[in-house]
């Protein structure tokens, strides 16, 4: 008899804008395992870790700075200025809310 041991970190859930959810065949929303704190940071870690070819599509592959059209929100706040080693929101933090990635738009 085999088990599967539950996963040690805090489980995340990511809702992703569809051309990256299609990209990666995901549906709309991902959850990611976060060792220690749970912030933009770790848990974009953890995304691109789980999918590699998210890398460079959220953040910069140098810099890991927030892409300029992509946005982060978490109970009903727009966290995409905050300190990415700030912690989120506890309702992200016990998965009651998800961290979304949102693709901006802009025109004129």
């Amino acid at each position: 008899m085999s088990s599967t041991a539950a996963p040690s970190g805090t489980v995340v859930r990511v809702v992703l804008p569809a051309p990256l959810r299609a990209m990666v065949g995901l549906d709309k929303e991902v959850q990611v395992v976060v060792d220690g704190a749970v912030t933009q940071r770790s848990v974009l870690d953890a995304l691109e870790g789980a999918h590699p070819a998210l890398l460079g599509t959220i953040r910069d592959r140098t810099t890991k700075r927030r892409r300029a059209f992509i946005r982060f929100f978490a109970c009903e706040e727009d966290l995409s200025h905050d300190d990415p080693d700030t912690d989120l929101p506890l309702a992200v933090v016990q998965g009651r809310e998800p961290l979304i990635v949102l693709g901006a738009m802009a025109g004129g």
